[in-house]
């Protein structure tokens, strides 16, 4: 397991980067309404996709349409639910469906579930389902035996635990599998895969860069394969900031722009 202390290196050569968002580029908050990614790490964001020629993809649970707003105004390659969801550098999309009237009955059926349990939350994503307890830490237990419960009944389906929600998925679906596919194409394809998460949700991924050779980022505390940490959010930008710095300086002309200095002071 990786020390906290355990701080990456500021690599240089030719890298794909691939970001979890919820707890990695942006603070957790009490409702996934409340989060964002502030300005400045979003232009922090674009600055890395061009020097990487494009090899920069959001990784997360959240819907791809969630990461478009959360990053606009930029457009990046996404992975949404976990990998259910995918778009390319292209812009063409690779989704995972499930029967509708299996979708349906699950539907009405967690929600019925998660009406009896006051301060959860159900978030359908179409493909998928989140049931989310930050509200209601008492209900951990009676949504994990719900979630068993429904990949008992649907062997379609895979649970994955994350903080404070447990998701049903598509079974063999996960950020490791994203990752895989993105890494054999264009333009990630023959770089260096980077990768920075916080969750169980992350650990598919750490294992696939891992694999590859990569870099991977755990952000905070837990048990992880990742062979790299950052202590938290605030250090994850100033890590981002300071690696950009290094390899603008490796290659002058690429990052080079007018907001760029007051940009690394807002980090």
């Amino acid at each position: 397991m990786a020390e906290v202390s355990s701080v990456p290196p500021l690599l240089s050569g030719n890298l794909a980067f691939f970001f979890d968002l919820d707890g990695t580029l942006a603070e957790i908050k009490p409702h996934p309404d409340q989060v964002y990614i502030p300005a400045a790490v979003r232009t922090l964001l674009q600055k890395m996709s061009v020097m990487s020629d494009g090899a920069l993809a959001l990784i997360s649970g959240r819907s791809m349409a969630e990461l478009d707003k959360l990053a606009t105004p930029f457009h990046f390659p996404l992975a949404g639910v976990h990998g259910a969801e995918r778009r390319d550098i292209n812009d063409k999309t690779h989704i995972v469906t499930l029967p509708e009237p299996m979708v349906a009955a699950l539907h009405q059926y967690l929600n019925d579930a998660l009406t009896l349990l006051p301060g959860t939350e159900l978030e359908p994503k179409g493909m998928a389902f989140a049931l989310h307890y930050r509200q209601a830490p008492e209900a951990k237990e009676a949504i994990f035996a719900l979630a068993q419960e429904m990949i008992q009944r649907y062997p379609e389906l895979a649970l994955q635990p994350g903080k404070c929600v447990v998701e049903l998925k598509p079974l063999g679906i996960d950020k490791g599998a994203a990752i895989r596919a993105f890494m054999q194409e264009a333009p990630f394809a023959g770089r260096t895969p980077v990768f920075i998460g916080d969750d169980l949700t992350d650990e598919a991924g750490f294992k696939q860069v891992n694999a590859l050779g990569g870099l991977t980022i755990k952000v905070g505390s837990g048990e992880t394969i990742a062979n790299h940490r950052l202590a938290n959010v605030r250090m994850v930008y100033h890590w981002l900031g300071k690696l950009t710095q290094h390899i603008e300086q490796q290659k002058p002309d690429i990052l080079r722009g007018e907001n760029y200095e007051s940009l690394s002071g807002s980090l």
